[in-house]
């Protein structure tokens, strides 16, 4: 398929939201806050903003170079650009891992469907023990969560099966105001409770005395992470950027809207918690057991703001959920509609046969099945942690040398200027940022994660 045979996003704003859809997901509702909180608070949100610069916007523009230029999947980006030589399995790695995480993601995605529908029908009022019983017997379940996982599988595969605009920019458009409207009410109705103030103050309040090396490195990860670097699906989405679209404009954008959502995240959870007394933790224990407590006591005085925020709330989980799912499946779409020369439906179908395997294996392996297990963990624990903690960081880093060092400069410079409609003054600041400040910091949260430093 040729550059000219390819369907682009119809708009810039459809170019950001769809790529910041695919960055903004359950993790920025129950990790960042909590690492905010516990890292320092503002003095955290400091050191993670120039992560941001240092290693996030640089990552993701790398990807939209390689995606962009080459007008392909993913692999076949890789593949045009290494001429025959062994970056090209960086391409078959960011698919592989895409895969992966589709496999467990829908599971969790499921479990927010559930509870969207638990809050609807007030199945989920009572004490901490009752809370944490209903998912303890929800997630051990043998058929709800698997048929919810799937489900949330399947509207993800009508929403990528209908096409980059129809389906994809069109669906974006609508879910992301959609998301960041039901967290700002959200946001409002937590910080007006008694005692909010002590959740703004725990989020906020610098604390310059917790910083320390490992502060930056979590810092580090966090920017890495919450961006999808290594994914492949920036490098997808990118593949469908018209040539006047500024790669390190949109880079920048999406980065702010990541970071804001994630922001406003801790917002919505820590006021709400400080306010019955309870000490958020993080995880799905956050999602599942510890806020439906919060809400229900938060309000206990008004239950029907308790009933419409904890609606709301889950609703909100659904959606952002859903852009990632989005984006995780686009990627294995693309690569079978290209690589085997099929309809857009057929390869579609083909990434949602495989997940939908996937997704109920890990789900059966979370409670159900526990024999489902590889070394003494759930096969959903092992595909998270082979996924987080070797074929992001690994795939980041290759990319990020191909880019710096490999690719020609007069390419890089190209798609960064856009071919003569930007003026791309710091591609040498990118350049050195790309061949040794990111591989350096991808390699140290490698370490960490290991214990390694």
């Amino acid at each position: 398929m040729s550059r000219s045979e390819r369907i682009n996003f119809g708009s810039r704003l459809g170019v950001v939201l769809a790529t910041a859809g695919s960055a903004v997901g359950l993790g920025n509702v129950w990790r960042f806050p909590f690492m905010t909180g516990h890292n320092g608070g503002a003095a955290f949100i400091l050191i993670y903003l120039g992560c941001i610069l240092l290693l996030g916007i640089p990552g993701m523009i790398s990807e939209f170079i390689v995606g962009r230029h080459s007008a392909a999947n993913a692999a076949r980006s890789y593949r045009r650009l290494a001429n025959g030589t062994p970056w090209m399995i960086i391409g078959y790695m960011g698919v592989f891992t895409s895969m992966l995480i589709l496999g467990f993601y829908a599971v969790v995605a499921g479990w927010c469907l559930q509870y969207l529908f638990a809050s609807v029908a007030e199945h989920l009022q009572g004490d901490a023990a009752y809370v944490s019983k209903y998912f303890a017997d929800f997630s051990s379940d043998p058929v709800k969560p698997t048929l919810w996982a799937v489900t949330f599988v399947l509207i993800t595969h009508v929403i990528v099966s209908r096409g980059i605009r129809d389906g994809i920019e069109k669906v974006s458009k609508l879910l992301m105001p959609l998301l960041f409207v039901l967290l700002m009410l959200i946001v409002v109705a937590s910080c007006m409770l008694p005692g909010a103030y002590k959740g703004v103050e725990f989020l906020f309040k610098p604390d310059f005395s917790k910083l320390d090396t490992g502060v930056f490195l979590e810092a580090l990860g966090q920017a890495f992470f919450s961006l999808s670097l290594g994914t492949a699906c920036l490098c997808t989405y990118a593949s469908y950027f018209g040539r006047k679209t500024n790669l390190a404009g949109a880079a920048v954008q999406i980065a702010l809207i990541d970071t804001l959502i994630a922001i406003l995240a801790g917002l919505m959870i820590f006021p709400a918690a400080f306010s019955v007394g309870v000490h958020p933790d993080s995880g799905p224990s956050l999602i599942f057991i510890t806020l439906p407590n919060v809400f229900r006591q938060a309000f206990l005085g008004v239950p029907f703001i308790g009933y419409v925020v904890s609606v709301l709330f889950y609703a909100l989980m659904s959606l952002a959920a859903l852009t990632s799912t989005i984006s995780m499946h686009e990627i294995g779409t693309a690569f079978f509609h290209e690589e085997l020369k099929l309809s857009r439906r057929g390869g579609a179908a083909i990434v949602t046969v495989l997940c939908c395997v996937m997704t109920v294996l890990c789900s059966l392996s979370f409670g159900a099945c526990p024999e489902l297990a590889v070394a003494g963990k759930s096969l959903m624990d092992c595909f998270d942690n082979v996924t987080a903690q070797v074929l992001m960081p690994l795939a980041a880093f290759l990319t990020c040398l191909f880019v710096g060092w490999y690719i020609p400069r007069k390419v890089v410079a190209d798609e960064l200027s856009s071919y003569g409609a930007v003026n791309a003054w710091y591609t040498g600041l990118y350049l050195y940022s790309v061949k040794i400040i990111c591989p350096l910091g991808i390699l140290a949260i490698f370490l960490h994660q290991f214990g390694l430093i």
